[in-house]
């Protein structure tokens, strides 16, 4: 899709480097899994992107898909991460991300399952956030015992979860960093991405701007933008984190919900045109088989190169 054909070719043409004592640091080009619980189908696939495979260069996306539990208080997670791009190590960093959330919500998968049937979305939240927290904090601790600085060894990470109760409809979102969740309802594609909150209330120290004057009276001295130099007794402060993102909605009968890495949110949103093709071939012709599914995320648009993951669940 596009003005014109994309630069590189459709199929793979080199392969990464590979080490023949780290063989196990090998990347499939292409990953594709599928399932079906409850009331939904599920399809999600993780395909190197054109320019990486024109280049060698090994898939930065990674996907985790996984089951904790059995009959219907089982749970179902969706983990896909994408590592920082041009920083060596990025397609293992995208990899620990997923197994580190994975871990986390394979242990709490329980009592995961239970707020989710009880619709307790301020427990979810709170305690998503906690996991998700936890899981990329090692992954910067990681970055450090590497000799690396945090944002050398980085990924963004988003997540679904989905109960196996039949009766359960909810579908739950979370995560950090860069890419979309789209929502195709009754023929027509809704961004329900969730925003960062606007901030509101009394500033606070390190957040907002100060008050004119203090409580005493004395007026504040004017900034001059001159950075005070960080203490020799402190820690130098961190850069600036990704927000936290949350999502738990109700899915109609006839929904397909779509989560994704930049690498598919962008062109959805760049080129309408893609989004009306993934219109006709997912509303009314049901979940497609992994071939078919995996054809879909891989329609090529102009000026997007990059690696494309994608989990699509379609309810019945």
């Amino acid at each position: 899709m596009g003005d014109r054909p994309p630069t590189y070719e459709a199929e793979p043409t080199a392969l990464p480097a590979a080490d023949p004592d780290d063989l196990g640091d090998l990347v499939a080009d292409t990953v594709l899994d599928g399932a079906r619980y409850g009331s939904s189908t599920l399809r999600a696939a993780s395909v190197r992107g054109d320019s990486a495979r024109y280049r060698g260069e090994p898939r930065r996306d990674s996907l985790l898909t996984a089951r904790f539990g059995t009959g219907e208080d089982a749970l179902v997670l969706v983990a896909m991460a994408t590592g920082a791009r041009a920083t060596p190590g990025a397609h293992r960093a995208a990899a620990e991300a997923c197994e580190w959330i994975g871990r986390a919500v394979g242990r709490s998968h329980q009592r995961l399952a239970e707020d989710i049937r009880a619709a307790r979305r301020g427990d979810l939240k709170s305690g998503l956030h906690r996991l998700t927290d936890r899981s990329l904090g090692k992954l910067r601790a990681h970055a450090v015992d590497l000799g690396l600085q945090p944002d050398e060894y980085a990924a963004s990470l988003r997540c679904l979860l989905l109960p196996a109760d039949p009766q359960c409809r909810t579908r739950v979102f979370f995560g950090v960093g860069a890419g979309g969740l789209f929502r195709l309802r009754e023929g027509e594609w809704q961004d329900i991405e969730p925003r960062v909150a606007d901030a509101t209330g009394e500033a606070v120290v390190g957040f907002g701007s100060p008050p004119p004057q203090t409580p005493e009276g004395d007026r504040l001295t004017m900034d001059l933008g001159i950075t005070t130099p960080p203490s020799p007794y402190e820690p130098a402060p961190e850069p600036p984190r990704d927000p936290f993102r949350f999502r738990a909605s109700v899915a109609r009968p006839g929904d397909t919900l779509l989560l994704c890495s930049g690498g598919l949110a962008e062109p959805l949103r760049g080129e309408p045109e893609l989004a009306e093709h993934l219109t006709l071939r997912w509303q009314k012709s049901g979940p497609p088989g992994l071939a078919a599914f995996l054809a879909d995320i891989q329609v090529r648009v102009r000026g997007y190169a990059d690696d494309r993951t994608a989990a699509a669940v379609w309810e019945a």
